[in-house]
């Protein structure tokens, strides 16, 4: 319903980045105005529309701010979608699960020798002297033990699994009566896949212990759900995976726009 190659991302305090089209790129039928006007506090007038394709209506799914003051201007003639209403939106030939990418995200993983111990009270639940750490934009330095290392005994699988949109999928584990102190990506997406079966600890949970000194976490560092995101199931995060395994094992390709938004 909408592909562009001139698309502009918007990066606000604590939210996701959103994708601005051009108006004229969107399909003439999709966009059907709604009455009701909201006000973004620095970017002035919202208006809505609901959209609508063949014989599907979401209310609410788009939006364009009317009169932009003069330091956004950018913005102008331009619709955002929701993400939460849409089926899909690709860059090119691979499809965007969770979000657009933030250009200024970063996830650094590293090796280190450092001695690293996790304990459940008096228990030792880990041990090793081979941890891997993984530092992310905005959040505390994770540090990463090869399962030969923990006592998995001490770790009991739990039901539900959350997506990180540059990691992948993670599953948790209780230790003890601590709930979800531990969790490991087993698959971890390409970008990150240093980490791919190793596990983390909750150092909020659980006591970790770097070269003798116990982590905390500062204020801020904690994982915060935040901006708008449409709910995701784990089937269809994998099939992010297979297609980008697919993509990679094809011996042509077809180039599309570097940014579509099909609704079917």
């Amino acid at each position: 319903m909408v592909e562009s190659e001139d698309v502009v991302l918007l990066h606000e305090p604590d939210r996701y980045p959103v994708a601005f089209f051009p108006l004229d790129h969107v399909r003439g039928d999709v966009l059907v105005p709604e009455t009701r006007t909201t006000r973004h506090r620095d970017l002035g007038p919202t208006a809505w529309f609901s959209v609508r394709v063949g014989d599907k209506h979401a209310q609410r799914a788009a939006w364009q701010y009317t009169d932009l003051p003069s330091y956004a201007t950018m913005l102008q003639d331009r619709v955002a979608f929701a993400w939460r209403s849409m089926d899909a939106f690709y860059e090119e030939d691979e499809r965007i699960v969770g979000h657009a990418a933030d250009l200024y995200h970063r996830n650094d993983i590293r090796q280190t020798s450092r001695h690293l111990v996790v304990r459940d009270g008096n228990r030792v639940i880990a041990e090793t002297r081979r941890p891997i750490v993984l530092y992310e934009s905005g959040f505390a330095p994770r540090w990463y033990v090869p399962r030969d290392d923990v006592d998995e005994s001490a770790l009991t699988p739990v039901e539900g699994q959350t997506f990180c949109p540059y990691k992948g999928l993670a599953s948790y584990h209780d230790i003890g009566q601590n709930k979800r102190a531990a969790w490991s990506y087993v698959e971890a997406w390409p970008e990150v896949a240093r980490v791919s079966g190793f596990v983390s600890f909750e150092q909020d949970i659980v006591d970790v212990y770097l070269d003798g000194r116990k982590l905390t976490l500062e204020p801020g560092q904690a994982v915060i759900p935040h901006g708008i995101d449409r709910g995701l199931d784990p089937d269809e995060v994998r099939q992010r995976s297979v297609a980008a395994d697919a993509v990679r094992a094809a011996p042509e390709l077809t180039p599309i726009s570097p940014s579509s938004v099909p609704f079917a």
